[in-house]
């Protein structure tokens, strides 16, 4: 066994001798495509969900300088077909790109791939004829072997993300896997199967992808792998029950994610930190892409930060993801970054239909903030000075909410009405749900403040929002009722019949009946404000 030919099985096996959701299934797609023209695998998925862990199941299960066989019994794998055909069949490349570069330099990195792999090959295989070439070596080793290898990158897109102003390093990077896999003459001989995986989707050139010959498939296009992105609701509710968490705090704070045609997927290394520590928070921790990230939103990129400030207040926001080149440097406009921010993991995304005609099969994508972990990040973008457009709403929401809580209805229904005036309003603001929005927006920055509950059941109706304040606050709670062509003493009649207050009972404070209407006649808002208090 080597570090890089043919590692074995420990890593996988320290895996699944703790809490392990069964993702074995992924070995069947990869056996599917073993000396086919579908061989090259590239699968890229956000931070933290799971690419390491599949790199070393894949290791355990390929490798043959090991035995498995105990590690995959149980698992549903090994109810395949293909699993005993090529279970522990192969000599196996393992580089993980991310480790790497912890030895060696973005410059440096393709001669260290080269030096250290040769050198275990003779180490393992000292038969083997060494050539100038690396591919060459790499035939004579599956010449003197007698199979072809399966190689399995982790983190491959590292040096694109991390190796910053040096596109030397990057170009040399890229030259070397094309060497080895858009090698007409080489790449057959040498591999029955690769998988590469990483965050970033391959980088497009002139020519469009960098390594073309690779079926790729993304968190926007996931196709048959999507149930192997994250964990689903039934295997998260498993994990619940074994030790005693809330399935209900799992799916507010980890839950969120579109993959494919599955709407609700849990980000895997959030809910097994959770499922530990027996504790709901942000376990996310940036990253240089990140920071990055936050570099562009800076410069505003054709109204950027009031693409944010929706999508903090909890809307959705249309993307188009077609011109990103799958790198962190090269942005044309806002939707690069937002499709940046969905292969980070920071938003999620849906395609819905186009128009209304059931002929239509052209879609549209929907961007939105996943979950209250990924929200949490968001929020402490809000109140960054650089960001000038966050903060001009953030000071003005910040005012909007102290005349709320001080009662000043007409200076309310002024700031709504401001807010409804901005370009940040709904295109089309003809019902109570372009008004919600309005609202949200005008009250973002109770986003690190308060808990926001829309539709929140209550008396004998909904409420339409209700803001809770965080632990140890002395900010009152909010009731807002929305009324479209109705006048805002309706609003206020509404939360006393039906008894809305009531499911704050337990807050022992201080509410604020806040009522909000607009006449679609006189394009005016009008606002009335009562106070309640409950005791203790």
């Amino acid at each position: 066994m080597g570090t890089y030919l043919n590692p074995g099985n420990s890593a996988f096996a320290e895996k699944i001798r703790t809490e392990y959701v069964d993702k074995t299934g992924l070995i069947s797609l990869i056996n599917s495509t073993i000396n086919t023209n579908e061989k090259l695998t590239c699968i890229s998925r956000p931070r933290r969900f799971g690419k390491s862990y599949a790199a070393q199941m894949l290791c355990a299960y390929y490798d043959k300088s090991c035995d498995s066989e105990g590690l995959f019994s149980n698992f549903s794998i090994s109810e395949d077909e293909s699993y005993r055909v090529h279970l522990n069949k192969y000599d196996v490349l393992y580089l993980d790109i991310s480790g790497i570069l912890g030895e060696a330099s973005s410059d440096r990195i393709v001669p260290f791939i080269r030096r250290n792999i040769t050198v275990e090959i003779e180490s393992q295989y000292p038969g083997v004829k060494i050539e100038e070439s690396f591919a060459a070596t790499l035939v004579n080793l599956v010449d003197h072997t007698g199979n072809k290898l399966v190689m399995i990158i982790d983190e491959w897109d590292s040096p694109v993300r991390e190796s910053g102003d040096n596109p030397e390093a990057e170009k040399r990077y890229f030259e070397f896997l094309r060497s080895l896999f858009k090698n007409s003459g080489t790449t057959s001989k040498i591999f029955a199967a690769v998988y590469m995986t990483g965050i970033l989707p391959i980088k497009k050139d002139r020519t469009g992808s960098a390594v073309s010959d690779f079926m790729e498939r993304s968190i926007l296009d996931p196709r048959d792998f999507a149930g192997y992105y994250g964990f689903t609701p039934d295997e998260v509710k498993g994990l619940c029950i074994k030790s005693g968490g809330s399935f209900e705090s799992m799916k507010k704070w980890y839950d969120g994610y579109t993959i494919g045609e599955r709407e609700s997927i849990y980000n895997p290394y959030l809910v097994m930190e959770a499922v530990r520590s027996g504790k709901y928070r942000s376990y996310w921790k940036k990253t240089s892409a990140a920071e990055t990230l936050m570099t562009y939103i800076d410069l505003d990129f054709e109204g950027l930060q009031g693409e944010v400030a929706r999508l903090v207040a909890g809307e959705e926001i249309p993307v188009s993801t077609e011109s990103f080149e799958n790198d962190i440097n090269t942005f044309r406009g806002k939707d690069d970054v937002l499709t940046l921010l969905i292969h980070l993991g920071y938003l999620t995304f849906r395609e819905v239909p186009a128009s209304y005609n059931a002929d239509d099969e052209e879609t549209i994508k929907l961007a939105r903030i996943p979950n209250e972990e990924v929200r949490f990040e968001f929020e402490s973008i809000l109140r960054k000075s650089s960001h000038r457009v966050l903060i001009g709403m953030i000071n003005k929401s910040d005012t909007l909410l102290n005349d709320t809580i001080a009662g000043l209805e007409e200076k309310v229904a002024e700031a709504i009405q401001e807010v409804h005036d901005s370009e940040y309003a709904p295109t089309f603001y003809n019902d109570e749900q372009s008004l919600r929005y309005v609202i949200k927006l005008a009250y973002i920055s109770c986003v690190d403040k308060y808990a926001k509950v829309e539709e929140l059941p209550s008396g004998h109706g909904i409420a339409d929002v209700v803001f809770i304040p965080k632990r140890n606050s002395a900010l009152p709670a909010m009731v807002v009722e929305l009324k479209w062509n109705r006048n805002a003493e309706t609003a206020i009649d509404q939360i006393r019949d039906r008894n809305y207050l009531s499911v704050l009972k337990n807050y022992g404070g201080e509410i604020i009946s806040v009522e909000i209407s607009y006449d679609e006649k006189t394009k005016v808002h009008s606002c009335r404000i009562e106070r309640t208090r409950f005791s203790k």
